[in-house]
């Protein structure tokens, strides 16, 4: 890697520094797609954790292999993109983006081969033990081979269509991601063709885990690879020619969709169009089996053109991620998490209309401990109120069945004015916010597309209901998406609340979303892009300002992200005069803690367990007042602040501070599956000191707030 060495310069942090380094310095900032890479090491990391069942430990190793896709597909893509074009970007951390790829595939390199080896030194054994096998075509014992042979010739041979090449037949266009095989061949064919050569793609249709039947594989859960499959049969799909080898290989392509804000008429229409595409973008990365022949490789990286740097060979599938088939086996619940049940609070539980509950106070959900339902059933009751008039909603991911997108559908029906902010460019999910604007329209609500230029990326929900004499206003404001999958998996906040003067805010928001007109000065809510860095920025400084007067100052900030270069000079300039910063990032992090001098009073903390930690949290002591938290959906990143719609709210109820304040604290003790950044940029996991009680902060809350938690450590009960 190529990061640079951390500023030691040794200062007093209870007074103004005299001779304060150059915060410009670019060694005191991570470049950001390497923080990112330490991130995904963090997740692989987890399948080695022997206290998490073995089931979830390949899971973890499998979302290694998806968060890479990804990583290739946007990251390293956008990198190749700046050098191509010659629209060089350097951050604050002054790292060209030649560098950052060179260091890129030096880290993938050794990852991906500490991957391979983990899957198949490790967790493949201990599966066997358990009675979940792989088996390999060399292990393949007779009923294997006439089953195989059978089930090959039934089902997966009519679909296949394998490529001879030659000068009539050129290399194919692969689609991304897709699973192939080069094939060596010897002979000439019916029409004297011998090129050699032939590509055998693997529709997406066929599994690439099959399961053998138990009278055939013996007890147990027994599967083979469909490559297997193929090495097996390949002659038979060449007939009178002889296979000398086949060898499987993956292609990543940038994925990321671009087009210029100027040109578009129909963001819907242009999107379309961009989807088209999506899955034929340059090469990026080329995975190929160890066991290919260098002259094959070669062969393939010439195609694609593509360097030996960007070439994974990989002892094992290319395509990892479809293992994931067999990470939920119902027959083993022992090697999966617990299951839990959300729960309902209290006050929802006596009474099941929302609309008097959240009338009288407001109610705090903290999913996925406290149950999604809630929020749907918010908008459920909404649709079917007669005294409802009027929904206004924003959806950045909502999933292919949603049930909001079917209240929303009901509403509209039921005669509602129901009007929806799309965000059509949430990135992967844009095929099904597509079809989900056309299902709305198609029941009479009013869809809107965003914002040119802007990501409209609040999580908001605005319902308008007649109450005796006047109209009242209700809202739900959160953290994350209106995704019930995504909120089983991940920690967000969720409000529900009839807060006057709040709900008042989120319908100018809307009204500057949908219609037109200048920034309206809001009373409650801190919105991207034009009040939420100045709030932010003052928030930091007040705390600065207490330092320097000698008061108790402390910043919290939980959060996916912080690579803004703004933001992070704000928080050293507190860090020098004392203020004591807590950041606890899960994922990207470009500052540099615990720099004497700069740093030395922040500490940064990455929590990675059962659940994805998406919630974003800003909590300030504010020492001459209350002291405040804020919930957002904005993360600390250029494009949070500057380019999207971003929703911040204070909670101003003490007891609900109170209780976000001792959930941040849990994660500030956890002492297992916390990472602690280091000034270098590695992260080292804590471990409890000898007679330090252990601490693990989503377990505690899975305790304290979930309705039951299920014992399956023993299979037997």
């Amino acid at each position: 890697m190529s990061d640079k060495p951390a500023v030691t310069a040794t200062v007093s942090t209870s007074e103004p520094i005299a001779h304060a380094p150059n915060l410009d310095d670019s060694s005191l900032y991570i470049h950001r797609e390497l923080s990112q890479l330490q991130f995904n090491i963090r997740v692989l990391d987890q399948a080695l954790d022997e206290s998490t069942p073995l089931l979830e430990r390949l899971k973890f190793l499998l979302i290694f292999s998806s968060n890479l896709d990804e990583f290739f597909e946007i990251r390293v893509a956008g990198l190749k993109r700046q050098i191509t074009y010659n629209r060089l970007r350097i951050d604050a951390d002054g790292i060209q983006p030649q560098q950052a790829l060179a260091d890129i595939a030096d880290i993938v390199h050794q990852q991906v081969t500490r991957q391979y080896q983990i899957l198949n030194e490790v967790l493949l054994p201990k599966l066997a033990l358990e009675n979940i096998r792989f088996i390999r075509r060399r292990f393949w014992t007779e009923p294997i081979q006439r089953w195989a042979n059978e089930y090959f010739h039934a089902e997966v041979a009519p679909i296949i269509t394998p490529i001879g090449l030659d000068p009539a037949h050129p290399f194919p266009l692969l689609v991304n991601k897709s699973l192939n095989f080069i094939v060596e061949l010897e002979g000439v064919d019916a029409f004297g063709r011998n090129s050699g050569l032939a590509i055998l793609p693997a529709p997406r249709s066929l599994p690439r885990l099959i399961r053998v039947p138990e009278e055939i594989g013996g007890p147990g859960v027994n599967y083979v690879f469909l490559s297997s499959m193929l090495h097996a049969h390949a002659n038979d799909l060449f007939h009178g020619m002889k296979v000398k080898g086949c060898y499987q290989f993956r292609l990543t392509r940038n994925a990321d969709l671009s087009f210029s804000a100027e040109d578009v008429t129909d963001l819907a229409h242009a999107l379309r169009g961009e989807l088209s595409t999506r899955q034929f973008g340059d090469a990026v990365r080329l995975e190929v089996a160890d066991n290919c022949p260098e002259h094959l490789v070669d062969y393939l990286l010439t195609q694609f053109n593509l360097s030996e740097t960007e070439l994974y060979q990989v002892n094992g599938p290319v395509n990892l991620t479809r293992l994931f088939a067999i990470t939920n086996l119902t027959s083993h619940p022992h090697l999966q998490f617990a299951p839990f049940v959300p729960s309902i609070p209290k006050a929802l539980q006596k009474n099941t209309d929302i609309f008097a509950v959240v009338s009288k106070q407001d109610i705090l959900l903290y999913h996925p401990y406290e149950a999604f339902t809630c929020v749907i059933d918010f908008l459920s009751q909404a649709a079917k109120d007669p005294n409802v008039l009027a929904i206004k909603q924003t959806l950045y991911r909502a999933g292919a069945n949603s049930e909001i997108a079917d209240a929303l559908v009901e509403a509209a029906r039921n005669g509602k004015e129901v009007t929806v902010v799309i965000e059509l460019r949430a990135r992967f999910d844009e095929e099904y916010n597509l079809a989900l604007a056309s299902r709305l329209q198609e029941a009479g609500a009013i869809v809107i597309y965003g914002m040119i230029g802007f990501k409209t990326h609040a999580k908001l929900a605005l319902i308008l209901r007649r109450e005796e004499d006047s109209l009242v206003r209700y809202a739900h404001l959160g953290t994350g998406n209106y995704h019930a999958a995504n909120a089983l998996l991940y920690t967000d906040y969720s409000l529900l609340t009839s807060n006057k003067a709040l709900c008042e805010d989120v319908s100018i928001l809307f009204g500057q979303l949908i219609g037109m007109g200048k920034s309206v000065q809001m009373q409650k809510l801190i919105h991207a892009p034009f009040t939420l860095r100045k709030s932010l920025m003052d928030f930091i400084a007040r705390e600065e300002s207490n330092a320097l007067a000698g008061k108790p100052a402390h910043i919290i900030i939980k959060i996916n992200a912080l690579t803004d270069a703004k933001i992070i000079k704000a928080l050293y300039k507190a860090s020098q005069v004392g203020v004591k910063i807590d950041l606890i990032v899960r994922g990207m992090c470009c500052l540099r803690p615990g720099i004497a001098g700069v740093s030395q009073t922040i500490q940064v903390r990455s929590i990675i367990g059962q659940q994805l930690e998406h919630s974003r949290v800003y909590y300030f002591l504010n020492h001459d007042a209350d002291e405040e938290i804020y919930l957002a959906s904005a993360d600390l990143m250029e494009r949070n602040l500057d380019k999207r719609i971003e929703a911040c709210f204070q909670l101003e109820n003490k007891k609900l501070v109170k209780r976000v304040k001792k959930e941040l604290k849990l994660y500030l003790e956890d002492n297992t599956h916390a990472w602690l950044l280091q000034a270098d940029g590695r992260y080292i996991q804590q471990q409890p000191a000898a007679l330090e009680p252990v601490q693990h902060a989503q377990q505690t809350l899975l305790e304290q707030l979930s309705l039951f938690v299920a014992d399956v450590s023993n299979p037997t009960q």
